[in-house]
Protein backbone atom coordinates (compact mmCIF):
# COMPACT_ATOMS: atom_id res chain seq x y z
CA UNK A 1 0.00 0.00 0.00
CA UNK A 2 1.45 3.35 -1.04
CA UNK A 3 1.32 6.47 1.09
CA UNK A 4 0.08 9.91 0.08
CA UNK A 5 3.70 10.98 -0.25
CA UNK A 6 4.53 8.15 -2.63
CA UNK A 7 1.36 8.79 -4.64
CA UNK A 8 2.36 12.43 -5.06
CA UNK A 9 5.77 11.54 -6.47
CA UNK A 10 4.29 8.87 -8.73
CA UNK A 11 1.82 11.34 -10.22
CA UNK A 12 4.55 13.93 -10.77
CA UNK A 13 6.92 11.41 -12.32
CA UNK A 14 4.25 10.21 -14.73
CA UNK A 15 3.07 13.71 -15.66
CA UNK A 16 6.45 15.37 -16.11
CA UNK A 17 8.00 12.41 -17.91
CA UNK A 18 5.62 13.12 -20.78
CA UNK A 19 7.79 16.14 -21.64
CA UNK A 20 11.16 15.70 -19.92
CA UNK A 21 13.24 12.61 -20.62
CA UNK A 22 15.71 11.00 -18.24
CA UNK A 23 15.26 13.48 -15.38
CA UNK A 24 13.68 11.20 -12.77
CA UNK A 25 16.23 12.27 -10.15
CA UNK A 26 15.36 15.95 -10.73
CA UNK A 27 11.62 15.22 -10.43
CA UNK A 28 12.33 13.41 -7.15
CA UNK A 29 14.17 16.49 -5.88
CA UNK A 30 11.32 18.78 -6.98
CA UNK A 31 8.88 16.55 -5.11
CA UNK A 32 10.92 17.02 -1.94
CA UNK A 33 10.99 20.79 -2.48
CA UNK A 34 7.22 21.05 -3.05
CA UNK A 35 6.37 19.04 0.05
CA UNK A 36 8.87 20.99 2.19
CA UNK A 37 7.93 24.40 0.67
CA UNK A 38 11.54 24.90 -0.39
CA UNK A 39 13.14 26.63 -3.38
CA UNK A 40 15.37 24.94 -5.93
CA UNK A 41 18.65 25.91 -7.58
CA UNK A 42 19.54 24.04 -10.77
CA UNK A 43 23.11 24.11 -12.02
CA UNK A 44 23.93 22.87 -15.50
CA UNK A 45 25.10 23.89 -18.92
CA UNK A 46 22.53 25.62 -21.15
CA UNK A 47 20.06 23.65 -23.24
CA UNK A 48 19.37 20.64 -21.00
CA UNK A 49 15.62 21.12 -20.45
CA UNK A 50 15.46 23.28 -17.32
CA UNK A 51 12.77 25.61 -18.68
CA UNK A 52 10.63 22.75 -19.98
CA UNK A 53 10.95 20.98 -16.63
CA UNK A 54 9.79 24.10 -14.75
CA UNK A 55 6.86 24.80 -17.07
CA UNK A 56 5.75 21.19 -16.88
CA UNK A 57 5.91 21.28 -13.06
CA UNK A 58 3.72 24.40 -12.95
CA UNK A 59 1.14 22.69 -15.18
CA UNK A 60 1.23 19.51 -13.08
CA UNK A 61 0.42 21.38 -9.86
CA UNK A 62 -2.22 23.51 -11.61
CA UNK A 63 -0.32 26.74 -10.97
CA UNK A 64 0.71 29.82 -12.90
CA UNK A 65 4.17 30.08 -14.44
CA UNK A 66 6.40 33.09 -15.13
CA UNK A 67 9.94 33.26 -16.40
CA UNK A 68 12.59 35.86 -15.58
CA UNK A 69 15.76 36.12 -17.64
CA UNK A 70 18.79 37.17 -15.65
CA UNK A 71 20.74 39.99 -17.30
CA UNK A 72 23.25 42.54 -16.03
CA UNK A 73 20.76 45.43 -16.45
CA UNK A 74 17.81 43.70 -14.75
CA UNK A 75 16.43 45.91 -11.94
CA UNK A 76 14.49 44.88 -8.79
CA UNK A 77 11.35 46.66 -10.05
CA UNK A 78 11.49 44.48 -13.18
CA UNK A 79 10.73 41.40 -11.08
CA UNK A 80 8.77 42.82 -8.13
CA UNK A 81 6.53 45.26 -9.98
CA UNK A 82 5.92 49.00 -10.01
CA UNK A 83 3.31 51.55 -8.99
CA UNK A 84 1.59 53.07 -12.03
CA UNK A 85 -0.64 56.13 -12.00
CA UNK A 86 -4.27 55.36 -12.89
CA UNK A 87 -5.67 58.51 -14.48
CA UNK A 88 -9.25 57.23 -14.29
CA UNK A 89 -9.06 56.73 -10.52
CA UNK A 90 -6.60 59.55 -9.90
CA UNK A 91 -4.24 57.39 -7.81
CA UNK A 92 -1.27 55.09 -8.08
CA UNK A 93 -1.90 51.37 -8.30
CA UNK A 94 0.52 48.47 -7.97
CA UNK A 95 1.23 46.47 -11.11
CA UNK A 96 2.71 43.09 -10.01
CA UNK A 97 5.84 41.79 -11.69
CA UNK A 98 6.63 38.24 -12.77
CA UNK A 99 7.48 37.27 -9.20
CA UNK A 100 3.74 36.93 -8.52
CA UNK A 101 3.28 33.38 -9.80
CA UNK A 102 3.08 29.88 -8.34
CA UNK A 103 6.24 28.71 -10.12
CA UNK A 104 8.84 31.33 -11.02
CA UNK A 105 11.77 30.32 -13.18
CA UNK A 106 14.69 32.73 -12.73
CA UNK A 107 16.85 31.71 -15.65
CA UNK A 108 20.60 32.33 -15.31
CA UNK A 109 20.20 34.01 -11.94
CA UNK A 110 23.94 34.54 -11.63
CA UNK A 111 23.88 36.85 -14.67
CA UNK A 112 21.70 39.31 -12.74
CA UNK A 113 23.45 41.97 -10.66
CA UNK A 114 23.74 41.75 -6.86
CA UNK A 115 21.02 44.38 -6.32
CA UNK A 116 18.44 42.36 -8.23
CA UNK A 117 19.54 39.12 -6.62
CA UNK A 118 19.02 40.70 -3.20
CA UNK A 119 15.44 41.62 -4.13
CA UNK A 120 14.65 37.91 -3.96
CA UNK A 121 15.68 37.46 -0.32
CA UNK A 122 12.44 38.66 1.27
CA UNK A 123 10.31 36.90 -1.33
CA UNK A 124 12.00 33.53 -0.84
CA UNK A 125 12.00 33.65 2.96
CA UNK A 126 8.73 35.40 3.84
CA UNK A 127 6.73 34.88 0.64
CA UNK A 128 6.04 38.57 0.36
CA UNK A 129 7.60 41.62 -1.27
CA UNK A 130 7.90 45.18 -0.06
CA UNK A 131 7.91 48.28 -2.26
CA UNK A 132 7.11 51.92 -1.55
CA UNK A 133 6.37 51.08 2.12
CA UNK A 134 3.71 48.52 1.12
CA UNK A 135 3.75 44.74 1.57
CA UNK A 136 2.27 42.33 -0.97
CA UNK A 137 1.73 38.63 -0.33
CA UNK A 138 2.93 36.13 -2.91
CA UNK A 139 0.87 33.05 -3.91
CA UNK A 140 0.57 30.27 -1.34
CA UNK A 141 2.33 27.78 -3.63
CA UNK A 142 5.16 30.23 -4.47
CA UNK A 143 8.21 28.31 -5.65
CA UNK A 144 11.42 29.73 -7.12
CA UNK A 145 13.38 27.54 -9.51
CA UNK A 146 16.60 29.35 -10.36
CA UNK A 147 19.08 28.14 -12.94
CA UNK A 148 22.76 28.89 -12.52
CA UNK A 149 25.57 28.67 -15.03
CA UNK A 150 28.90 27.25 -13.84
CA UNK A 151 30.98 29.94 -12.14
CA UNK A 152 33.63 29.98 -14.85
CA UNK A 153 31.12 31.11 -17.50
CA UNK A 154 31.67 34.64 -18.77
CA UNK A 155 29.43 37.41 -17.43
CA UNK A 156 28.31 35.66 -14.25
CA UNK A 157 28.16 37.01 -10.68
CA UNK A 158 28.62 34.67 -7.71
CA UNK A 159 25.45 34.34 -5.65
CA UNK A 160 25.79 35.77 -2.12
CA UNK A 161 25.90 33.31 0.75
CA UNK A 162 22.61 34.60 2.20
CA UNK A 163 20.80 33.80 -1.04
CA UNK A 164 22.37 30.39 -1.52
CA UNK A 165 21.17 29.51 1.99
CA UNK A 166 17.58 30.29 0.97
CA UNK A 167 17.61 27.60 -1.69
CA UNK A 168 16.59 24.42 0.05
CA UNK A 169 18.36 22.22 -2.45
CA UNK A 170 20.51 22.29 -5.56
CA UNK A 171 20.15 19.92 -8.49
CA UNK A 172 23.06 19.16 -10.77
CA UNK A 173 21.98 18.34 -14.33
CA UNK A 174 24.51 16.65 -16.58
CA UNK A 175 24.19 15.64 -20.20
CA UNK A 176 21.55 12.92 -20.64
CA UNK A 177 22.30 9.28 -21.27
CA UNK A 178 22.50 8.25 -24.91
CA UNK A 179 19.14 6.43 -24.97
CA UNK A 180 17.40 9.40 -23.34
CA UNK A 181 18.98 11.83 -25.77
CA UNK A 182 17.90 9.71 -28.74
CA UNK A 183 14.31 9.94 -27.45
CA UNK A 184 14.65 13.72 -27.12
CA UNK A 185 15.85 14.00 -30.72
CA UNK A 186 13.00 11.85 -31.98
CA UNK A 187 10.35 13.73 -30.04
CA UNK A 188 11.51 17.33 -30.44
CA UNK A 189 13.46 17.21 -33.71
CA UNK A 190 10.61 18.37 -35.93
CA UNK A 191 11.26 21.60 -37.83
CA UNK A 192 7.58 22.60 -37.83
CA UNK A 193 7.24 22.03 -34.07
CA UNK A 194 10.05 24.45 -33.35
CA UNK A 195 11.72 22.56 -30.53
CA UNK A 196 10.00 23.41 -27.25
CA UNK A 197 6.72 24.06 -29.03
CA UNK A 198 6.28 20.29 -29.38
CA UNK A 199 5.83 19.84 -25.64
CA UNK A 200 2.57 18.14 -24.67
CA UNK A 201 -0.04 19.84 -22.54
CA UNK A 202 -0.07 18.50 -18.97
CA UNK A 203 -3.24 18.31 -16.89
CA UNK A 204 -2.99 19.11 -13.17
CA UNK A 205 -2.25 15.99 -11.12
CA UNK A 206 -1.62 17.61 -7.71
CA UNK A 207 -4.48 19.09 -5.71
CA UNK A 208 -4.34 21.10 -2.50
CA UNK A 209 -5.80 18.11 -0.67
CA UNK A 210 -3.24 15.62 -2.01
CA UNK A 211 -0.40 17.98 -1.20
CA UNK A 212 -1.70 18.48 2.36
CA UNK A 213 -1.99 14.70 2.75
CA UNK A 214 1.59 14.23 1.53
CA UNK A 215 2.87 16.77 4.04
CA UNK A 216 0.94 15.07 6.84
CA UNK A 217 2.41 11.74 5.75
CA UNK A 218 5.92 13.20 5.95
CA UNK A 219 5.29 14.66 9.42
CA UNK A 220 4.13 11.26 10.66
CA UNK A 221 7.54 9.71 9.97
CA UNK A 222 9.50 9.11 13.17
CA UNK A 223 12.86 10.82 13.73
CA UNK A 224 14.91 9.32 16.56
CA UNK A 225 16.93 11.60 18.86
CA UNK A 226 20.09 9.99 17.49
CA UNK A 227 19.19 11.29 14.02
CA UNK A 228 18.88 14.84 15.35
CA UNK A 229 22.35 14.44 16.85
CA UNK A 230 23.69 13.02 13.58
CA UNK A 231 22.39 16.00 11.58
CA UNK A 232 23.93 18.43 14.07
CA UNK A 233 27.23 16.53 14.02
CA UNK A 234 27.33 16.91 10.24
CA UNK A 235 26.55 20.62 10.55
CA UNK A 236 29.25 21.16 13.17
CA UNK A 237 31.78 19.24 11.08
CA UNK A 238 31.27 21.68 8.21
CA UNK A 239 31.69 24.65 10.55
CA UNK A 240 34.90 23.35 12.12
CA UNK A 241 36.62 21.97 9.01
CA UNK A 242 39.87 23.72 8.08
CA UNK A 243 38.97 23.81 4.37
CA UNK A 244 35.54 25.39 4.92
CA UNK A 245 35.27 29.14 5.53
CA UNK A 246 31.48 29.10 6.05
CA UNK A 247 29.66 25.94 7.10
CA UNK A 248 26.08 24.76 7.31
CA UNK A 249 23.64 27.18 8.96
CA UNK A 250 20.78 26.24 11.27
CA UNK A 251 18.43 26.85 8.33
CA UNK A 252 20.51 24.36 6.36
CA UNK A 253 20.40 21.78 9.17
CA UNK A 254 16.61 22.08 9.29
CA UNK A 255 16.43 21.65 5.52
CA UNK A 256 18.60 18.52 5.78
CA UNK A 257 16.32 16.99 8.41
CA UNK A 258 13.13 17.82 6.50
CA UNK A 259 14.51 16.45 3.25
CA UNK A 260 15.65 13.24 4.95
CA UNK A 261 12.19 12.87 6.45
CA UNK A 262 10.55 13.18 3.05
CA UNK A 263 13.13 10.87 1.46
CA UNK A 264 12.26 8.22 4.05
CA UNK A 265 8.58 8.63 3.26
CA UNK A 266 9.19 8.33 -0.47
CA UNK A 267 10.80 4.93 0.03
CA UNK A 268 7.87 3.80 2.21
CA UNK A 269 9.66 3.81 5.57
CA UNK A 270 8.11 4.77 8.90
CA UNK A 271 11.31 6.22 10.34
CA UNK A 272 14.33 8.18 9.13
CA UNK A 273 17.61 6.30 8.80
CA UNK A 274 21.17 7.65 8.43
CA UNK A 275 21.06 6.46 4.81
CA UNK A 276 18.18 8.87 4.15
CA UNK A 277 20.33 11.72 5.48
CA UNK A 278 23.25 10.64 3.29
CA UNK A 279 21.01 10.38 0.22
CA UNK A 280 19.84 14.01 0.42
CA UNK A 281 23.12 15.39 1.78
CA UNK A 282 24.68 16.36 -1.59
CA UNK A 283 21.75 18.47 -2.79
CA UNK A 284 21.09 20.12 0.59
CA UNK A 285 24.59 20.91 1.88
CA UNK A 286 27.09 21.32 -0.98
CA UNK A 287 25.85 24.67 -2.34
CA UNK A 288 25.80 26.17 1.17
CA UNK A 289 29.48 25.59 1.84
CA UNK A 290 32.03 28.34 1.21
CA UNK A 291 35.49 26.90 0.86
CA UNK A 292 38.65 28.51 2.13
CA UNK A 293 41.07 30.08 -0.32
CA UNK A 294 43.55 27.28 0.36
CA UNK A 295 40.98 24.65 -0.61
CA UNK A 296 40.19 26.49 -3.83
CA UNK A 297 43.88 26.71 -4.67
CA UNK A 298 44.12 22.96 -4.22
CA UNK A 299 41.36 22.54 -6.81
CA UNK A 300 38.77 21.20 -4.39
CA UNK A 301 35.04 21.82 -4.78
CA UNK A 302 32.14 21.84 -2.34
CA UNK A 303 30.92 18.37 -3.28
CA UNK A 304 34.28 16.68 -2.69
CA UNK A 305 34.76 18.38 0.69
CA UNK A 306 31.23 17.47 1.74
CA UNK A 307 31.76 13.83 0.74
CA UNK A 308 34.93 13.71 2.79
CA UNK A 309 33.13 15.21 5.78
CA UNK A 310 30.27 12.73 5.58
CA UNK A 311 32.76 9.85 5.70
CA UNK A 312 34.42 11.27 8.82
CA UNK A 313 31.28 11.81 10.92
CA UNK A 314 30.26 8.77 12.95
CA UNK A 315 26.98 7.19 11.88
CA UNK A 316 24.57 6.36 14.74
CA UNK A 317 23.54 2.73 15.16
Amino acid sequence: MTTALQDLEQHLQQALSVNVIGLQHAIRALTIAIVARGHVLIQSAPGLGKTLLSKSLAAAIGGSFRRIQGTADLMPSDIIGVHVFDSARGEFGFRPGPLFADVVLFDEINRAGPKTQSALLEAMEERQVSTDREHFQLPEAFLVIATQNPRDFEGTYPLPESQLDRFMLRIELSYPARDAEVTVLERYGSVLAGGGGAAAAIAPVVSAESLAAARASADAIHVAPELHTYVLDLARATREHAQVALGLSTRGALALLRAARIEAGLRGAEFVSPDDVKTVLPMIVAHRLVLSSEALLEGLNESSVMQRLSEQVAVPR
